[in-house]
Formats: C-alpha cells, structure tokens, sequence
C-alpha cells in the first residue's frame, strides 16, 4: 500500500511539475507577443540628431501584424530641386546623402529587448541585410530604438 501512495504521489508531483512548466513557457509566449504587438502601426521620427542627417530629420517608420516592415528617415538639410527632368550625378548624389529608406520584415525579442529588421529592399544596396536595434517603451506612444552597431539614439512617436 505504502509503494502505491508513493507511486501515485510521484505522478502527482510530476504532473504539478509539467504543469507549471507548461504554464510558465505560455506565459513568456504570450508575453513575447504582447511585446511585439506593441510595434504594430506607423511612428513618426521624433528625433534622432546625427552628423548625417542633421539635428531635426524627418521620417517613419511602421510595422504591420503580418511581420512586414519599412522606414524612411530624410535629413533636415535644405534638398534643391532638380534642373531636369534627369539629375545629374551630383545632384543624385546630394540627394541621396543622409537619406535612408528600406523595407522587409522584423522579428521582436522580448528577452533580449531587440527588433530586428530583415532588410528586403534598401535605397542603399551595400548596406547589411539584417540590423538589429535595442528597443524601449516610453509609454504607450514612444519608442526608442538604439541600432547595435553604434550610438545613433532614434525616437518615435506613435501616429494617432
């Protein structure tokens, strides 16, 4: 009688362990989704000062439910007009500088605190393929991304 108590103790201990394990990996997922539902809309650049593009560029950044993504940011530098229809290298070149715009698709990490965006399409053809950037909530409305691969601070506010 005695190794049957112990039996079906073991199998309830067990169970209890199993379920709790189960219940703890649901709750990181759903905490994992809730942290990259957070992403889904369109963001406005609020600031993000760079040598590149100035104190004050202007851009957007969104993401959608199904994974897909695109930003385009404009330096606040003065932009002339084209003397033709074509440019002229130089003025394709001006153009350009400062100027970043991409789409594909991104992945969150909420453990890590990182949202990586899977570059399909770049203005830039040399750039990498796939940046990840440090996130952080401010609220409901902003969002503060820090590429990995250097200092540039970029804040976003949410387009309502």
């Amino acid at each position: 009688m005695r190794k049957v108590v112990r039996c079906v103790a073991g199998l309830l201990t067990v169970a209890l362990i199993t379920q709790l394990g189960f219940a703890g990996a649901v709750g990181q997922t759903a905490s994992q989704d809730e942290v990259a539902k957070r992403f889904i809309g369109m963001w406005r650049l609020v600031s993000a000062p760079s040598p590149l593009r100035g104190q004050n560029p202007t851009g957007f950044i969104v993401y959608d439910k199904s994974g897909n993504m695109a930003a385009q940011i404009m330096p606040d530098r003065p932009r002339p007009k084209f003397a033709a229809t074509q440019p002229t290298p130089e003025e394709a070149k001006e153009a350009l500088i400062g100027y970043v715009a991409y789409f594909g698709t991104y992945t969150v990490d909420a453990n890590a605190k990182t949202v990586t965006h899977h570059r399909t399409g770049n203005i830039n053809p040399g750039a990498a393929a796939t940046v990840v950037r440090r996130f952080e909530f401010v609220g409901d409305d902003r969002v503060i991304l820090r590429p990995v691969e250097n200092e540039n601070v970029l804040t976003w506010e949410r387009v309502k």
